[in-house]
């Protein structure tokens, strides 16, 4: 019997002696390794801005990269991953560090404690997101998994995170990284952009939008003075400072707002950020979101990657990498992302 048959029915007989539980079981994940700097990168100490505003100086430090994540019982197992991958391709490891954000109804200590296990040397805090303050404005999209609350979280960042953090990488969970971070993260924003993101404009705009959008004379013209493309909001560098001074989550709110109004998208938390920020972002170059990777969205059909370098492949859409290869049904490019697993076994299986 094949190790990912076994570890469903170990989860089934929890499951069946557990009946009214109300809490998600959290997964053991074995230690990853530590990583350590090389010796040309910068010193993060007392001397760097706003330290007197962290417990530790890398919190608040320039010279640190912050990368900013969401954190649940569904997803730790590709947040885990994506975070070793993270770590794994970075030349300066212990400059970085993570942001993970919670749900207010999650057991955030029990998401913490299972971090620590994981990465016993990694800087990362965990924030608990108010998710009642986006609740009201969120409409039913056409995948009841894009109505989690938890999903809009990117769009507080700037108020969830400290002031001094001035810059961060936002990640999804459902990603690995085949290339040092502080790449992406060192991205130009030049004079004005608060974020970048790969652009794809050969996608069809009009489709993220309704007829009921396009139709509206006022709205029709939201993207009349710019060259508005789509682009993922999975992997975005977002200058939190300029975020904050242009009061970007009140723009996005009240889209959202609008929408509860009359109709005017179906895909949850993109299209906000689409009519907002569509055409006037930095755009970052394709090897940084090799994304669609769960498939389509209808069949769950395997997809290839796109032409040209990889940087970071990203299992956007229905299906996940994990969750196909415990069913036995992995599509080829799963291969990619297993290695990254730290998923521990429940038994000690014969070979």
């Amino acid at each position: 019997m094949s190790q990912h048959i076994l570890l469903i029915l170990f989860a089934l007989l929890i499951i069946l002696h557990n009946p009214i539980s109300a809490s998600p079981i959290i997964q053991k994940f074995k230690e990853a390794p530590q990583f350590y700097n090389s010796a040309d990168c910068p010193l993060i100490d007392s001397d760097d801005d706003d330290h007197v505003a962290a417990a530790k100086p890398i919190f608040c430090s320039r010279r640190a990269v912050h990368v900013a994540m969401t954190l649940d019982a569904a997803y730790i197992r590709g947040s885990i991953a994506a975070v070793l991958s993270v770590l794994q391709h970075s030349s300066c490891p212990e400059n970085i560090v993570f942001h993970f954000v919670a749900s207010a109804s999650a057991d955030a200590s029990s998401l913490r404690a299972t971090i620590s296990a994981a990465f016993p040397y990694l800087e990362f805090t965990v924030y608990v997101f108010n998710v009642s303050s986006v609740s009201r404005l969120i409409s039913s999209s056409i995948r009841s998994a894009l109505d989690c609350p938890l999903n809009y979280a990117r769009s507080y960042l700037a108020d969830l995170l400290p002031p001094c953090v001035r810059r961060v990488v936002y990640l999804d969970s459902d990603l690995i990284l085949v290339d040092d971070i502080a790449k992406l993260a060192a991205t130009d924003l030049g004079r004005d952009s608060v974020l970048a993101a790969p652009e794809y404009c050969n996608a069809n705009f009009t489709s993220y939008f309704t007829s009921n959008f396009w139709s509206n004379p006022t709205l029709s013209l939201t993207f009349a003075d710019r060259k508005a493309c789509y682009f993922n909001t999975g992997v975005m560098v977002i200058d939190l400072s300029r975020w904050r001074e242009g009061a970007y989550t009140a723009r996005i709110e009240e889209w959202m707002a609008m929408q509860k109004r009359m109709r005017i998208y179906e895909l949850g938390s993109l299209p906000p950020f689409l009519l907002v920020f569509a055409g006037l972002i930095k755009p970052v170059n394709h090897r940084w979101n090799q994304h669609g990777l769960g498939g389509d969205n209808f069949r769950g059909l395997c997809r290839d990657l796109h032409p040209g370098p990889v940087s970071l492949l990203h299992w956007s859409g229905k299906g996940k990498p994990w969750a196909r290869l415990d069913a036995g049904r992995p599509c080829p490019l799963d291969a990619l992302w297993s290695p990254y697993d730290l998923l521990q076994m429940p038994f000690a299986l014969d070979s």
